[in-house]
This record gives C-alpha cells, sequence and structure tokens, in this order.
C-alpha cells in the first residue's frame, strides 16, 4: 500500500518506522493533510500521526469532508456564512449546516475555536 506521512516532522518519523514494520509504501510526507491532498502523489491512503505525549493536539473525532474542509478553509479567511455560500455556489443554510458538522467533528465550542483547532491540527495554514 501506497501512503503520504501526515504530521509533525518528528511524528512523519515515527510514523516511517511504522510504516516500514508494517511493509508500506511511503511516497510522500505533509505537515498537514490539507497538503497532502493538495500534492499530485499517488497514494492509497493517507498516514495521520495520532496524539502522543508531545503533541499538544487532542486528535480528530471523525475525519471532515471535502466541502467541510472547503467551509473551514474559508472560515478561516474570516469569511460570514452568506460569503462562504456565494464562494461555493451553495445556500448559506447549507454552509450552517456545515459549520455545525465541522465544529462537531472537530469538538469545537464555535466556529472561532474550530479554525484555532484546524490551525493546530494542520488542516489550514494561516
Amino acid at each position: 500500500m501506497r501512503v503520504i506521512l501526515v504530521g509533525t516532522h518528528a511524528q512523519r518519523g515515527r510514523l516511517r518506522e511504522q510504516a516500514a514494520a508494517a511493509h508500506l509504501i511511503v511516497v510522500g510526507e505533509a505537515p498537514s493533510s490539507a497538503e497532502a491532498r493538495a500534492t499530485e502523489v499517488a497514494a492509497d491512503a493517507l498516514l495521520i500521526a495520532a496524539r502522543d505525549d508531545s503533541d499538544d493536539v487532542v486528535g480528530y473525532r471523525e475525519d471532515l469532508t471535502p466541502r467541510e474542509l472547503e467551509v473551514l478553509e474559508l472560515l478561516s479567511e474570516g469569511l460570514p456564512n452568506k460569503a462562504i455560500a456565494e464562494r461555493l455556489g451553495i445556500s448559506d443554510q447549507t454552509v450552517k449546516f456545515h459549520v455545525a458538522a465541522l465544529t462537531g467533528k472537530l469538538g469545537a465550542s464555535n466556529r472561532t475555536d474550530a479554525v484555532r483547532l484546524a490551525i493546530k491540527r494542520g488542516l489550514v495554514m494561516l
């Protein structure tokens, strides 16, 4: 299986060892899942580092959908729901639904907290 490693430099080092032991083929590395998805490297999966005692980030509750990632990136730009809806060509009610879903999945208390957690987890870059 061809994988892209995702995490901090130290985390990717640990993942590299684990991937070798599991006979996985590492075809790329990235600090965030968003950057890993943006690469043109053909891979079967992303191998995302889990939290350890040296990490300051709580693990994901669930993976975000591609649309939720798009909404999250626009949230990180400080856009309100109506502007996000216009950019994506969807209704502001649909944006509201996506914001609620992604804040729940990230374990965030509000949209600002969702952006903060997403930055810490490498899902969005400012």
